[in-house]
């Protein structure tokens, strides 16, 4: 499966609205702790605008949710494969993309057979306390080897002037949140991202 390369992550709608009309072809919303029926109206509205615009939605972590309103995509961290039902969301037709940080976690991951694997962070990262130290590159050219034709998704501190070093380690996408968001001109930012990853 080719995936496309430049994979942002947002945390609302509302940065969807942003990037979508731009271009950006997949897109992942991660939100947490937000009350269950905000949850459902707000990836019930990603569907419709991704749908509108011919994208791809990666639902993070809502597993339910998904299922319930026909999303393709999920994407699972390592806590949320122990409690997510896997068998329902293969029977739904998801496809799953899983992080992993290090050996025992890649191989558990395989053993579902994504539809891509994750590996982070690549760099420091300011997103969130993570107990995993930065991964290098490495480790994306030892994952990439380890998945084969599966896609290799880089995330963790990524930025545009990074991304041509993940690629030639052998990342077949990249994810990136803050080097966006944080960003004072975000949409000009998205820009530069579809370019370096044409």
């Amino acid at each position: 499966m080719t995936l496309p390369k430049f994979y942002p992550i947002f945390d609302s709608v509302s940065w969807l609205e942003r990037a979508l009309p731009l271009g950006v072809t997949m897109v992942q919303l991660r939100m947490k702790e937000r009350p269950h029926a905000d949850l459902r109206n707000d990836i019930r509205t990603a569907l419709d605008l991704t749908r509108q615009h011919g994208a791809m939605l990666v639902v993070n972590d809502h597993w339910q949710i998904a299922i319930d309103e026909g999303a393709d995509w999920l994407h699972l961290g390592q806590e949320d494969l122990d409690t997510a039902d896997l068998p329902a969301i293969r029977r739904a037709g998801l496809r799953l993309g899983i992080s992993t940080h290090d050996h025992a976690e890649l191989d558990r991951a395989l053993s579902l057979s994504p539809d891509y694997v994750a590996l982070g962070p690549v760099y420091p990262t300011i997103l969130k306390k993570m107990k995993w130290r930065q991964q290098g590159l490495d480790r994306v050219t030892e994952w990439k080897r380890l998945v084969g034709d599966i896609p290799l998704c880089a995330i963790g501190g990524m930025n545009v002037d990074r991304a041509e070093g993940a690629f030639a380690a052998g990342a077949d996408l990249v994810s990136v949140v803050t080097d966006i968001t944080l960003n004072p001109e975000p949409e000009s930012r998205i820009r530069e991202w579809m370019r370096v990853c044409a």
